[in-house]
């Protein structure tokens, strides 16, 4: 079972990322202090991830935990 948008935020979050302006829609942007790049994350809430936004997540957090 694919997890929830909610979930990624979440996620994100605990790592020290945070939320910025620029996201259009349904879409938000999330940048890290002390890392280049941001993370975008397009859907509801409660939507279920896909498969490329949970690897993207785990990427950013792989790389936020070095």
């Amino acid at each position: 079972m694919p997890r929830k948008i909610r979930e990624l935020v979440a996620d994100l979050e605990r790592a020290g990322y945070v939320l910025v302006s620029g996201g259009k829609g349904s879409h938000r942007k999330f940048r890290h202090p002390n890392l280049p790049g941001s993370v975008v994350l397009c859907g509801q809430s409660g939507d279920d991830a896909k498969h490329y936004q949970e690897r993207q997540v785990g990427n950013a957090l792989r790389e936020a935990s070095k």
